[in-house]
């Protein structure tokens, strides 16, 4: 479950919303008993009103009946009378009618053969209710405001603990050795949290140990032998007495190490989190590029090929050369790789790269995965080749689009700005996280 509001915010909707619930149901119990109670003494005053006027009417018949603004008084022969239709159906008891326009308590006795009805206007008491009704409303408002601020005010209190720990933790680095967290939080929830991060932190700090120690052993266990088959492969291509078949697999062994050295020294500057060891001048992007294109001409031996180098601007980046050559070597062994009749157009603008081929093209279903760690398609990359790309240029912030009609692909690697896209019938593309 997600929440779009911050922990504080959603303490103080819950005690505004108690605030709310409780003082509804307060309020409502409160007008019901008090609605009661004022029925309840209006039916015993008119009742004793009544009884008193009864027993002065059996003395005398002729006493005024109790009157006033507010009280009016019947007394109804058995089945006749000039009173109102309305008071002669009306039963022993108490009864809210409306009798000219106006609402009334009605209290009813019969004595003697004789209806003795009472009349109380109800009009002060309405008003009353109403100014109750408003009292109330006023009280549930003012409840759910007091409710909310109550609960704003101690939710910074309450999740303060919270806050601290999320400050605490945004601030802890791989590389650093800091005292637990757990040692300045209480034993409670955000106590077992902060062990738990604490936790965390031990492990990644064993599993950063353990691939510092296995880069070390890479770059020394992996860089020297390949530096022993380099050396020896240039030996032999010195040797006059080499023929033309022996001296072609010496090349690729060359080529091979020399490859593989460079992988290796892309993958340990991928390792590290920092980006480090830039040469002070920069690489120079047009003599990286000669030197990948003249590396993997032996690509298009025996194939009816033509590969052209447009260098158009001579662009300077502040990157590790390897890295660069790893991502340039990739684009042009996969766009020599996949065509076997045409051409290969490479191209250096200001602030891209462009590599367009004649060859088979990418199929849309794999044009979404070519990107993917080890997936090699039929014409979808070569396993770890455009992943480790993707990477790269993620780490420098370029972008890298690939568009392919099915016939021949057009990959655009853009150090800069990017540019406007033109339209292709197959797309893929990828920005820096």
């Amino acid at each position: 479950m997600r929440f779009r509001t911050s922990l504080r915010y959603r303490v103080t909707l819950s005690f505004a919303l108690l605030g709310l619930v409780v003082s509804l149901g307060l309020a409502g119990t409160l007008y019901v008993r008090t609605t009661e109670m004022e029925a309840r003494l209006v039916a015993e005053t008119l009742s004793t009103e009544l009884e008193d006027y009864i027993a002065r009417y059996a003395v005398d018949p002729e006493t005024p009946p109790p009157a006033s603004t507010m009280i009016r008084t019947y007394v109804i022969p058995s089945g006749t009378g000039d009173a109102p239709e309305t008071l002669r159906d009306l039963k022993t008891g108490l009864h809210q009618l409306q009798l000219e326009g106006k609402g009334y308590y009605a209290e009813v006795r019969v004595h003697a053969g004789r209806h003795f009805i009472v009349l109380y206007d109800d009009r002060q008491i309405r008003h009353r209710e109403n100014q109750f009704k408003i009292f109330l409303s006023i009280g549930v408002l003012v409840m759910t405001l007091l409710s909310a601020l109550l609960g704003f005010w101690l939710a910074e209190r309450v999740i303060s603990p919270v806050g601290e720990l999320a400050v605490r933790v945004a601030g802890l680095r791989p590389e650093e050795h800091r005292a637990p967290l757990a040692e300045d939080f209480p034993h409670d929830e955000v106590g077992m949290l902060a062990q738990e991060f604490d936790a965390y932190q031990q492990r990644l700090a064993a599993f950063i140990e353990r691939e510092q120690a296995f880069t070390a052993d890479v770059s020394h266990e992996l860089r020297t032998p390949l530096a022993v088959i380099e050396g020896a492969s240039e030996v032999l291509l010195d040797d006059p007495g080499l023929d033309e078949a022996r001296r072609s697999r010496v090349e690729r062994i060359a080529r091979s190490a020399h490859e593989m050295s460079e992988l290796v020294s892309a993958l340990l500057l991928l390792a590290r989190e920092e980006i480090s060891n830039v040469p002070e001048t920069g690489c120079a992007v047009a003599e990286v590029l000669r030197q990948v294109v003249e590396g993997h001409q032996h690509l298009l031996y025996h194939k009816p090929v033509e590969i052209k180098l447009d260098i158009q601007a001579h662009a300077i980046l502040p990157v590790e050369c390897a890295l660069l050559r790893v991502v340039l070597a990739n684009l042009i062994r996969n766009a020599a790789s996949y065509t076997e009749r045409g051409r290969v157009c490479i191209g250096l603008q200001e602030n891209c790269v462009v590599v367009e081929d004649t060859g088979v093209g990418i199929a849309p279903e794999q044009l979404q995965r070519v990107f993917d760690r080890y997936y090699s398609g039929q014409s979808g990359g070569e396993g770890i080749g455009l992943s480790l790309v993707k990477r790269i240029c993620q780490r420098y912030g370029w972008h890298i689009e690939i568009d392919s009609s099915g016939q021949g692909t057009r990959i655009q690697l853009v150090f800069g700005e990017r540019p406007l896209k033109k339209p292709h019938a197959s797309h893929n593309s990828f920005e820096p996280a």
